[in-house]
């Protein structure tokens, strides 16, 4: 079970595809209290690992206290950042707090390419040293790209890349309409596209050291399944089963992606939300629509639920319809 809590809404960069619209701090973002409280209400409910993202998180003064704080109630706390800010001396912050691993965006090996993307001039750059400066320190890392029709034919070469700075993963996020990313949806890979890259990413996989996963694209467990890949994954769309996200004001919602909120920690305990909340229950219960209902691998791959809130105009128990898979009883 893993959470994320976006710890602020400031960030260095304003990129094309931001769910959470990230830029200037929100006012009554939870402060280092209320953080301390989420924190200790996140492992009463059972979470095992805990992603500090943003914004950019390492704008917020506390998050050296904070994560520090959750490796001492026996979470694993784990860094979403966009690198640009992690010096030597961070990194050596970052070690010396308990973060376990950091998650670092990437998106293109073209400097100009990837800075367009990100509204930074030399984000590349920076981004790239912060990586070095977590290896050097000793601090686990892996890079994270969200792949578009512009940057489909680099997740190869940014794999090798991942290989040789010394990353552990590579993980490809799917773009889903949220946020600002709803103005770029027509550059989302559409849905030939969309099953050719994530079995290109499944082939990738048999042949690179490090972990390969797509994200927001839950089918990869059915493609990997076909061609005998094993994975350390049980299950593709977690929203709402073992995976939920806090807004810097304390919203609970689903997902990043399904933005639904239900409920804010300030008003209500964060454990207490995720026991007995009405649509994370419905989310549990997989009584999906479509041919998600009726898939064999609704229990493994779920679909991807905030893909189908969107298309759907709004019913998150909606088929995915970016699916090309036809499960027995469908007409081909």
């Amino acid at each position: 079970m893993l959470v994320s809590w976006n710890t602020t809404n400031q960030c260095n960069m304003f990129c094309d595809h931001c769910y959470r619209d990230a830029g200037y701090k929100l006012d009554e973002e939870l402060s280092t209290e209320e953080g301390k409280k989420l924190i200790d209400e996140i492992k009463k409910a059972g979470f095992k690992i805990m992603i500090f993202s943003g914004g950019e998180p390492l704008m917020r003064p506390d998050i050296f206290e904070l994560g520090s704080y959750a490796s001492k109630q026996g979470l694993r706390p784990v860094l979403g950042t966009n690198g640009t800010l992690i010096t030597s001396e961070v990194a050596e912050k970052i070690k010396k707090a308990g973060f376990m691993a950091a998650g670092v965006s990437l998106d293109s090996l073209n400097p100009e390419k990837n800075d367009r993307f990100r509204k930074l001039e030399n984000a590349f750059n920076l981004t790239v040293e912060g990586m070095k400066n977590l290896k050097k320190a000793g601090v686990l890392f892996q890079i994270h790209t969200t792949v578009m029709d512009w940057n489909a034919n680099e997740i190869e070469k940014i794999a090798d890349f991942a290989c040789e700075i010394g990353a552990v993963a590579y993980h490809v996020f799917f773009l889903v309409p949220t946020g600002r990313a709803v103005d770029i949806e027509e550059e989302a890979l559409r849905v030939v596209q969309y099953e050719k890259t994530i079995n290109l990413l499944m082939e990738m996989q048999k042949k690179f050291d490090i972990e390969i996963k797509p994200t927001c694209a839950p089918q990869f467990i059915r493609i990997a399944d076909r061609k005998g890949i094993p994975l350390r994954f049980s299950r593709g769309c977690l929203a709402g089963i073992s995976y939920c996200i806090v807004s810097p004001r304390g919203d609970v919602q689903p997902c990043a992606y399904l933005d639904i909120p239900l409920g804010n920690v300030r008003e209500k305990p964060f454990n207490e939300i995720w026991l007995n909340d009405p649509i994370l229950n419905k989310l549990r219960t997989m009584e999906y629509k479509g041919k998600c209902g009726i898939c064999d691998y609704k229990e493994k791959c779920g679909g991807c639920r905030a893909r189908a809130y969107y298309y759907s105009q709004g019913d998150f128990m909606a088929e995915d319809e970016w699916c090309l898979y036809k499960p027995k009883g469908v007409e081909r």
